[in-house]
C-alpha cells in the first residue's frame, strides 16, 4: 500500500503557510490593481508605445483586457518567484526540517517521492496562475463589463474569440515558466535551503532577462531562456503570430525537461543525511 500519494502530497502542502499566502496574494492582486485604477483614473494616459502601452491603456475596456493586464504586470516577476516558491521549497524544506530521510525510510522509493512532489508543485503553480487571470476576469467583467477584446496592435476581437486568445496567452506564459520550475526544483534537489533555491531560480531568470536586452549577443540570446517570454503577445494579432510562440515552446519544453531529468538523476544517487 502506498502512503505517499499526490492526495496525501496535496494536503501536506495546503497546511502550509506560504502555499495559503501564495495562493490568497493570486486573489487580492488583481483587486490591489483595480482599486488603484479606481483610485488613479481609467488608464486613458499614454503609457509607451507597443503592445505593452496598448494593455495599460486600454486595460480598462472589459473584463478581457482587465485580465490581459493583470497577467502583464505579473509575469516578469511575481509568477516567477510563485512558481519558483512551489518548486524550489518543496524538497529542500524536507531537508531542512530533517524529515526528507522519514519520508525515504516509510519506504518510498526515491523516484516515486520526488514525481509526486514534482506532480503536487506543479499542480499548485498552475492553480496559482488560474487563480490570478480567473479572479482578475472575474472582478474586471463586475467592474468594466463583458467587451470584446481590443488592442491597438491588431483587430478588436469578440469577447469568445478573446476567451479563448486570453487563455492560449495563459497556457504559454505556464509552458514558459516550467524552465523556472525545473531550475529551482533542481537547486532545491541539490541544496538544504529553501530559499537558496527559490532565490537562485529567480536571480537566474532577473539575469536571463538582462543579458537579452544585450543586442551584441546576437544569435545567442535565442538560447536565453527568458528570449521567448514576450512571444504570448502573438495571440494579440490578427491572425495569431505562431513563429515565435512555437520556437519559445520548443525552447521551454526542452530546457525544462534537461533540468527535471537532471534533478531526478541526482536525487536518486544522492547521500541523504537530513
Amino acid at each position: 500500500m502506498n502512503t505517499f500519494t499526490v492526495g496525501t502530497e496535496l494536503r501536506r502542502q495546503a497546511s502550509r503557510p506560504r502555499t495559503r499566502f501564495a495562493l490568497a496574494f493570486m486573489v487580492i492582486l488583481p483587486l490591489i490593481v483595480l482599486g488603484a485604477f479606481e483610485l488613479g483614473g481609467d488608464g486613458d494616459d499614454d503609457n509607451g508605445p507597443g503592445a505593452f502601452g496598448s494593455l495599460v491603456s486600454l486595460a480598462t475596456a472589459g473584463g478581457l483586457n482587465f485580465s490581459l493586464f493583470v497577467l502583464l504586470v505579473s509575469m516578469s516577476f511575481l509568477l516567477v518567484v510563485v512558481v519558483a516558491l512551489f518548486h524550489g521549497d518543496t524538497v529542500a524544506s524536507e531537508a531542512n526540517w530533517g524529515s526528507l530521510r522519514y519520508l525515504l525510510a516509510i519506504p518510498v522509493p526515491r523516484g516515486r517521492l520526488l514525481g509526486v512532489k514534482l506532480i503536487v508543485a506543479l499542480l499548485y503553480s498552475g492553480f496559482a496562475i488560474l487563480l490570478l487571470v480567473g479572479t482578475a476576469l472575474v472582478a474586471g467583467t463586475l467592474r468594466y463589463g463583458w467587451h470584446p477584446l481590443r488592442s491597438t496592435i491588431a483587430d478588436e476581437l469578440s469577447a469568445g474569440e478573446g476567451l479563448l486568445r486570453l487563455m492560449g496567452a495563459v497556457g504559454y506564459i505556464s509552458i514558459m515558466l516550467l524552465i523556472v520550475a525545473s531550475l529551482a526544483f533542481l537547486l532545491s534537489v541539490l541544496t538544504d535551503a529553501p530559499l537558496g533555491a527559490v532565490g537562485g531560480a529567480v536571480v537566474l531568470q532577473i539575469l536571463s532577462s538582462i543579458l537579452d536586452q544585450i543586442t551584441a549577443l546576437g544569435a545567442l540570446r535565442n538560447l536565453l531562456p527568458t528570449h521567448y517570454a514576450n512571444a504570448w503577445l502573438g495571440f494579440l494579432g490578427t491572425p495569431v503570430q505562431t513563429d515565435e510562440l512555437v520556437r519559445g515552446t520548443i525552447v521551454a519544453l526542452a530546457m525544462s525537461t534537461t533540468l527535471f531529468a537532471i534533478a531526478f538523476y541526482r536525487f536518486t544517487r544522492k547521500d541523504i543525511t537530513s
